[in-house]
C-alpha cells in the first residue's frame, strides 16, 4: 500500500513545523531595504529540530538580527525554514548566514537552490556557517569545504556535548572585544578537514572521552578548533563556529560578539577596535523559540 505524500514527507521530517508560533510571526521576515548602500545581510532560519532550547535556530537569528542592528550601516534580513520565499531577498547582499542543520538536512541541497548558493560564493558573498550547519553531505563535502575553508565529515569529525572554555584567542578582526568566556553545555563539532589558509580564532580543550574517532584520539590534548575565518580564492570571505546549539548561551557576550564580529568580517565590514556592539536584553532568551513535540514516554517495565 503507497502512503500518501504528505505522510511520507513527514516520515522523513519528524521535526517539520506545521507553521511559525503567534510569536514568531511577528517577527519581520525577508524585508528588504530601500536604501542599496546599506549593508545586507541574510540570515537563514533552519527548520524545527532537536528539543527544546537546542537547534533554536529562528530564535537565535532574531538575537543575531537584533544585534547585527547595532552597527550603523547595516540592514539585517531573517528568512524562515532555511531559506527564503522570494530569492530575490539575496540581492545585492553582502553576505549570508546559515544557521541551520547541516548534512542531508541542509536547506539548500535541492538542485535549484544549491546552484542560487554557488552562484553568491563565486560573486564573493559573505559566507557565515553555524553548529550543523557545517557538517557537509559526504558528495558535497569537498566543494562545502571550497567555500567555508573547513568541512565535518563522519571519518576524522567528532561532536558532542560539554562544557567548553576559552580563555585565549589569536589577534584578528573577529576576536576584538571577545574575553574569556565558558559556554556551559553547548553542542560542539571539531576535529574537522581544514583548508590550507583556514584561520582558527576560537579553540579549546575536549574531554577525552569525546574523542570519538581514531584520528581524534591521536591528538589527545590538543586544543581543538570550533571557529575560523577563510578568505576564498573567489575574494569572499568565511566564518564558523560550531557551538551555538545550547540557545541560552546567546545570553553570553562574548559569543554573540564573536559571532557578529564574524558575520561583519564575511561581509567585508570595518569591526570596532572593541568589537560589535551586542547590547541584549536578557527577556529576549526566551522569545521565539519553536514549538517542538514532547520526547516519547519511556516504556515502563513490568518487572519482568
Amino acid at each position: 500500500m503507497k502512503l500518501p505524500l504528505v505522510l511520507c514527507l513527514a516520515a522523513l521530517t519528524p521535526f517539520a513545523r506545521a507553521e511559525l508560533t503567534d510569536e514568531q510571526k511577528r517577527v519581520p521576515l525577508e524585508v528588504d531595504s530601500t536604501d542599496p548602500k546599506l549593508a545586507k545581510i541574510v540570515l537563514l532560519a533552519g527548520s524545527v529540530s532537536s528539543k527544546p532550547g537546542g537547534h533554536e535556530y529562528f530564535a537565535g537569528c532574531t538575537i543575531l538580527a537584533n544585534a547585527l542592528k547595532q552597527t550603523k550601516g547595516v540592514w539585517p534580513v531573517m528568512a524562515a525554514e532555511g531559506w527564503p520565499k522570494d530569492e530575490r531577498i539575496f540581492n545585492n547582499a553582502r553576505a549570508v548566514v546559515v544557521y541551520t542543520d547541516g548534512g542531508p538536512k541542509l536547506p539548500f541541497l535541492e538542485a535549484a537552490r544549491w546552484e542560487k548558493m554557488k552562484s553568491l560564493v563565486a560573486k564573493g558573498t559573505g559566507l557565515v556557517m553555524l553548529h550543523q550547519a557545517v557538517e557537509g553531505p559526504e558528495d558535497r563535502s569537498d566543494e562545502i569545504q571550497s567555500w567555508l575553508g573547513g568541512v565535518f565529515k563522519k571519518d576524522i569529525g567528532c561532536r558532542g556535548h560539554w562544557d567548553m572554555s576559552f580563555d585565549t584567542f589569536p589577534q584578528h578582526a573577529v576576536t576584538r572585544g571577545v574575553t574569556p568566556f565558558t559556554a556551559p553545555g553547548d553542542g560542539w563539532l571539531y576535529n574537522l578537514h581544514f583548508s590550507p589558509k583556514a584561520v582558527p580564532v576560537i579553540a579549546g580543550q575536549v574531554p577525552d572521552k569525546a574523542r570519538s574517532s581514531a584520528d581524534a584520539k591521536a591528538h589527545a590534548g590538543r586544543a581543538e578548533t570550533i571557529g575560523w575565518t577563510y578568505e576564498r580564492a573567489d575574494g569572499g570571505r568565511s566564518f564558523a563556529f560550531t557551538g551555538a546549539d545550547w540557545h541560552t548561551n546567546w545570553k553570553i557576550e562574548a559569543q554573540r560578539r564573536l559571532v557578529v564580529n564574524g558575520i561583519l568580517w564575511s561581509a567585508k565590514l570595518e569591526i570596532p577596535e572593541g568589537g560589535a556592539a551586542v547590547a541584549f536584553d536578557p527577556a529576549d532568551i526566551g522569545k521565539n523559540w519553536d514549538t517542538k513535540p514532547k520526547p516519547a514516554p519511556k516504556p515502563v517495565s513490568d518487572g519482568k
